[in-house]
């Protein structure tokens, strides 16, 4: 009996451990690494496509909410008795600044406060381009939008 005879070949012992010639199995661990590099070269550029993505949509609800909470801070000022449009703006802008967030508009609706009456409605707008406030350097996703905000509050005057 030869050795080759005395060692079944699925018995994980050296027989198995041979290619069809005999000679060890070198070649296809060589394929598999190839074919992950391959694979990775697939998918890697998609799976960074998607984390910019989640980051360029995040950094979007960031700047969404600064705005609103911005907008409804300019109208609680609106709404108080003297109170000018350039007090509100200041409102708004020292709240972006404090944000991060620059390269925003305001726009106060009626354009003077003075002669608003109790109940009145005062609106506050703000605007900012996607381009201004994105971490990635060139959004893809939202590029040349505008993220916009509106609050709107009755004047508190006396009657």
């Amino acid at each position: 009996m030869t050795q080759a005879e005395r060692v079944p070949s699925d018995s994980g012992g050296a027989a198995s451990r041979r290619g069809k010639g005999g000679g060890p199995r070198r070649l296809t661990r060589s394929r598999r690494r190839g074919t992950a590099v391959v694979e990775f070269a697939i998918v890697a550029p998609l799976f960074f496509l998607v984390i910019l993505g989640i980051i360029e949509f995040g950094r979007m609800v960031m700047v969404q909410q600064i705005l609103t909470n911005a907008s409804r801070e300019g109208a609680r000022r609106a709404v108080l008795e003297s109170t000018t449009a350039p007090d509100v703006e200041t409102v708004v802008a020292d709240y972006l600044t404090n944000a991060s967030v620059s390269g925003a508009t305001v726009t106060v609706a009626p354009g003077s406060l003075s002669g608003l009456g109790f109940g009145d409605p005062v609106t506050v707008t703000v605007s900012v381009p996607f381009d201004q406030v994105s971490w990635v350097p060139a959004p893809w996703f939202l590029g040349g939008r505008t993220l916009s905000a509106q609050s709107v509050m009755r004047a508190e005057r006396p009657e």
